[in-house]
């Protein structure tokens, strides 16, 4: 999983964010979390093609979160885009999105399928189960997990050849989980095999005030991506808006088991010594914290959260 932050701030740009959007990135598919204004932008400053997101997740209707969508769905026409696209988001946003996109040339030469999701809806697509759940905010917004299905475990060259198995093709078929014959005995895979790789989960969580549904949906996350609208300082403040603190968001990491928590809809309020000290002060709650900067590029391996050998750093914007 490659996950790219197009724009980490929240309510307006800034010189140093722009509004929210994150990619996400497995195998060739990209799925876009958000779309605030400026995210045709700043993909250009990235290797991800905006002519490979196959979906786009909107997780409420507040402009900083799909002002970009228009552009971006334009642009992508007039670059004779011909492959199918979804914009999924969350109950009653179905017309709101659809007169947004009606805006523009007004004209696509590819289908557009407009969706609204319901609370705990849960689907496939390929090797990814994704379910999105309604969290707890002025409008409706949601939250998405994506799930890798579970892998199969490493090959034990040892064992097989303590077995009997010849190294060469029928080690590949071992691997690819088919049984084997060796002098008339059958040789099945998971007597070579080690036990399931469990798959990458990867959740992104709209605006939101701490709730139930997202500490469910946020458990044993490989990668959170929660918002820290306000620092703790302003709790209440936080509250009235129905949206986190950084210290709130990493109680819901340390509660759900959360490998990694990046922060991000940072308000445009906060920069520089402001942003570290928000940092730390999550680190002192959950430890593996990470406060989401405009173009980081990551990616989630078994070792863990590393930077992507993907990042352009010599084509920042400024």
């Amino acid at each position: 999983m490659r996950i790219v932050f197009l724009g980490t701030g929240g309510s307006f740009p800034t010189k140093e964010r722009n509004v929210g959007s994150v990619a996400l990135q497995v195998g060739g598919d990209i799925i876009l979390f958000d779309c605030g204004e400026g995210t045709q932008r700043q993909l250009l400053y990235t290797t991800l093609s905006f002519m490979k997101i196959k979906r786009i997740y909107i997780s409420h209707l507040h402009g900083d979160h799909f002002f970009g969508l228009p552009g971006l769905v334009q642009t992508m026409g007039m670059n004779q885009r011909k492959d199918p696209l979804e914009i999924l988001g969350p109950q009653e946003s179905g017309p709101h999105l659809q007169r947004i996109l009606d805006a523009g040339f007004g004209f696509n030469p590819f289908e557009i399928r407009v969706r609204e999701l319901a609370d705990w809806h849960t689907e496939t697509e390929g090797e990814l189960t994704i379910t999105n759940c309604q969290v707890n905010h002025t409008v409706p917004s949601l939250a998405i997990a994506v799930q890798e299905k579970d892998k199969r475990g490493k090959f034990d060259r040892e064992k097989a050849v303590e077995l009997g198995v010849p190294p060469g093709p029928l080690f590949s078929k071992l691997t690819n989980g088919r049984t084997v014959e060796v002098d008339g005995r059958t040789i099945e895979p998971d007597q070579v095999m080690g036990p399931p790789r469990k798959g990458k989960k990867f959740v992104y969580c709209g605006d939101t005030a701490p709730c139930d549904s997202i500490r469910e949906i946020a458990k044993d996350a490989d990668v959170l991506v929660y918002e820290s609208t306000f620092a703790h300082e302003l709790e209440e403040k936080a509250k009235d808006f129905m949206h986190s603190t950084n210290v709130q968001a990493a109680q819901v990491a340390k509660e759900c088991n959360v490998k990694h928590l990046i922060l991000n809809h940072i308000s445009p309020r906060y920069s520089g010594e402001d942003v570290q000290n928000m940092l730390e002060d999550c680190r002192k709650v959950h430890p593996e914290t990470h406060i989401a900067s405009d173009l980081d590029d990551l990616v989630l391996t078994a070792e863990g959260l590393k930077e992507s050998r993907e990042k352009e750093q010599d084509h920042r914007p400024g």
